[in-house]
């Protein structure tokens, strides 16, 4: 299961609130794609399945599919808010490659 630190939980949590609904949970992906093979996707949800894998980091949930969970396992989400990067980051002990843009795996 992905965790978040808790820059990564600050910016989530801030973007929840501006939504306005506080069922939402961050769903974190792992689909086909990407020039690496697989690429990440994330987004806000409230379908969560009983079969997804849940965990809360300073108030925000988190949900993963059990597929993406395996891919995920030991992954990180980070927020960076600087002058050379900004924007959330994954760093994954599973991915062999990425490609140049972070956004792909294998």
């Amino acid at each position: 299961m992905i965790t978040l630190t808790e820059s990564a939980a600050t910016k989530v949590r801030q973007l929840i609130d501006q939504e306005g609904e506080e069922n939402l949970a961050l769903r974190v992906a792992v689909r086909p794609g990407g020039c690496s093979g697989f690429a990440y996707e994330m987004f806000f949800d409230t379908d969560i399945s009983s079969d997804d894998v849940a965990s809360e980091f300073d108030g925000v949930k988190v949900v993963v599919d059990p597929a993406s969970a395996q891919l995920l396992s030991g992954a990180e989400l980070d927020y960076k808010d600087g002058l050379e990067k900004s924007g959330f980051e994954i760093t994954n002990p599973n991915a062999q490659k990425t490609c140049g843009c972070g956004q792909s795996f294998s």
